[in-house]
C-alpha cells in the first residue's frame, strides 16, 4: 500500500444578488383608467439609504401605443447608478383586496440597464379586467403593485484546501450583555436628567460610542463634576431610544420617533444611527411630507436623505408644490427652493413627463 496521499482542493464561484422589494399604491385609480393621467411615476426606491442605485416604476393606464391601448403598461426605470451597466431581473404583481399577490409578470431573462433605461410589460393587464374586477383588484379604488428586483452585484471565485471540521464556537453575546447592563442599571457611574426623567448609565460606554459624550466627560474630569448631567431640548422617549442604540445597536421604535432620533443622532455624532433614521424617513417619503423631510435633512446635515428627498420632489414636482408643507418651506427656507430647482433642471430622462410642469414658489 503506497504512503502517497492525493492532495484535494475545492473551489466555488459566488454571484451576489441584491434583492429589492417595493410596494406602491395609487389611489383613485379608476380616474386614471378613464383618461385623467397618461403616465404615473412612483417615488424613487432602492435597497436602503446607503444604496446609490435608484429605481422607480412607471405606469401607463391606457398603454403606450396602439397595440397596447386596451391594456395597462408597467415599466421599471433605472434613475441613477454609480456603476454601469446594471444587470437585473424583476417581477411585478398586483395586490388584491385580500392582500395577496395576483396577476404577476416577470422579466424573461436578466436585463441590462443603463441610467434612464426602462424595461417592462406593455400589456401588463387588460383595462377591462381591472374595471370588471374592481372590487377585487381595486379595493377602495386603490391599485397596489408589488415589484421585486434582483440586481447582480459581484462575482468572485475562491479556492480552499481540505481542512478538518471546524470547532463550533458559541455565538457572540456582547450586545445582549451590554443591553442587560443598560436595562438593569448595574454598575452605573453617571446620571443623566432628560425632561424630568433620570437615566443611569456608564461613562466609559457612552464615551466610547459618542465623541460628544467623550468630550463632555473629559471636561467634567477637569472641572467640577456635574451629577446629574442635564440634557436640554430632548424628549425622554427619544433619549431612551438613542441610549438603547448606544448599548445594543438596535432601535425598535425608530419608525415612530425618526425625526427626533435623527436630531439626537446628529447632536451626539452617532453616524450609524443617523443613517438608520435617514433610511426610515426615506421609506416614508410622500407628496405631503417631502418638503418637511427635505428641511429635516438640511437642518441635520443628512446628505443621503437630502438627495432622496430632492429626487422625490423632482419626480413629483407638480404635486409637491401644491402642498402646505412646500409653501411653508418656501417662506421659511428659500435656499431649499433653489436646491429643488437645481435638481429639477439637472434631471434628464422620460420620467419627468410632462416637461412643462415646474415647481411653484407658492
Amino acid at each position: 500500500m503506497s504512503g502517497d496521499q492525493a492532495g484535494k482542493t475545492r473551489g466555488s464561484t459566488h454571484i451576489t444578488v441584491q434583492k429589492i422589494s417595493y410596494r406602491w399604491t395609487i389611489s383613485n385609480f379608476s380616474f386614471c383608467l378613464e383618461g385623467m393621467r397618461d403616465t404615473i411615476f412612483s417615488g424613487t426606491f432602492s435597497s436602503g439609504a446607503n444604496d446609490n442605485l435608484k429605481w422607480c416604476l412607471r405606469v401607463h393606464p391606457k398603454g403606450i401605443d396602439k397595440e397596447s391601448k386596451d391594456y395597462m403598461s408597467v415599466y421599471l426605470v433605472l434613475l441613477r447608478s454609480p456603476k454601469t451597466p446594471v444587470w437585473a431581473k424583476f417581477q411585478v404583481w398586483t395586490i388584491n383586496a385580500a392582500g395577496d399577490k395576483t396577476l404577476g409578470m416577470r422579466s424573461p431573462r436578466v436585463l441590462k440597464f443603463l441610467p434612464g433605461d426602462n424595461w417592462g410589460f406593455k400589456m401588463f393587464m387588460p383595462r377591462d379586467l381591472l374595471l370588471s374586477e374592481a372590487e377585487r383588484l381595486l379595493p377602495e379604488d386603490h391599485l397596489t403593485l408589488l415589484c421585486n428586483v434582483n440586481v447582480v452585484q459581484d462575482t468572485y471565485s475562491t479556492s480552499e484546501e481540505n481542512s478538518k471540521p471546524a470547532i463550533k464556537v458559541p455565538r457572540c453575546t456582547f450586545t445582549a450583555d451590554l443591553g442587560e447592563l443598560w436595562e438593569t442599571s448595574r454598575f452605573t457611574d453617571c446620571s443623566l436628567l432628560v425632561g424630568g426623567h433620570e437615566f443611569r448609565a456608564h461613562r466609559a460606554i457612552l464615551a466610547a460610542r459618542s465623541p460628544v459624550f467623550s468630550a463632555m466627560f473629559e471636561h467634567d474630569m477637569k472641572e467640577k463634576p456635574q451629577d446629574p448631567i442635564e440634557i436640554q431640548d430632548m424628549e425622554p422617549q427619544v433619549f431612551k431610544e438613542m441610549m438603547g442604540f448606544i448599548y445594543t445597536g438596535k432601535v425598535p421604535n425608530l419608525h415612530s420617533l425618526a425625526p427626533g432620533v435623527l436630531a439626537a443622532a446628529d447632536r451626539y455624532c452617532l453616524e450609524r444611527l443617523k443613517a438608520m433614521c435617514e433610511d426610515t424617513l426615506c421609506r416614508d417619503l410622500s407628496v405631503e411630507n417631502a418638503a418637511h423631510t427635505l428641511f429635516l435633512a438640511d437642518l441635520h446635515r443628512a446628505e443621503q436623505l437630502r438627495m432622496q428627498a430632492l429626487d422625490f420632489i423632482t419626480v413629483h414636482a407638480s404635486e409637491v408644490s401644491e402642498t402646505s408643507g412646500w409653501k411653508e418651506m418656501v417662506e421659511a427656507h428659500p435656499h431649499l427652493l433653489a436646491e429643488a430647482f437645481q435638481s429639477l433642471s439637472s434631471a434628464q430622462g422620460p420620467w419627468l413627463e410632462p416637461p412643462l410642469k415646474r415647481l411653484k414658489r407658492s
